[in-house]
């Protein structure tokens, strides 16, 4: 005699708006910044040492326009860095670690610690001047880290670490 295979219905979901999302550090912010224009300008460089020494005369009568889209095309991406900053936020919870961002796109990452293969800590130059650390979070199955959280500082990183590290070792 087999069991009734039964599958019931799930009627109370968690609700993961009532979690307390903790905000990633706002000096992270100034890394953003630095990193963009470490990115911007050797560009910008870059399309000025173009203009005067590679484009044609055709190319040149429109250079203001290609400087205009040049300078709109970054500056529209320094504004969606800026408006997307305040989504960035983490939840440490007694089984799982929850990571959300994204302006136009919104993404929320949840690992169990059940699913924890390791954690790893980076410390980047320049994160590294502000204090800052990333934690990268890896299960079973990927190479690749399945949860990263960027600008937290170097003592939460730790503590973060250390607090998974003992409930996947349980």
């Amino acid at each position: 005699m087999s069991e009734e295979f039964k599958n019931e219905e799930v009627k109370n979901l968690p609700d993961i708006i009532k979690v307390d999302f903790k905000s990633i550090d706002k000096s992270y912010l100034k890394v953003i910044y630095i990193n963009f224009f470490l990115l911007f300008i050797p560009l910008l460089v870059g399309l000025i040492i173009l203009h005067q020494f590679s484009f044609s005369n055709e190319i040149n009568e429109y250079i203001i326009f290609i400087y205009l889209l040049f300078i709109a095309f970054f500056g529209l991406i320094f504004t969606i860095l800026n408006l997307s900053f305040p989504f960035r936020k983490y939840a440490l919870r007694e089984k799982d670690i929850t990571y959300k961002a994204g302006l136009l796109v919104k993404k929320i990452t949840t690992v169990p610690f059940s699913r924890v293969q390791h954690v790893e800590i980076d410390e980047k130059p320049i994160s590294r001047i502000f204090g800052l650390s990333s934690i990268s979070v890896y299960t079973a199955g990927d190479s690749s880290d399945d949860l990263e959280i960027k600008g937290i500082k170097k003592e939460t990183a730790l503590q973060i670490k250390e607090f998974i590290s003992s409930k996947i070792n349980e």
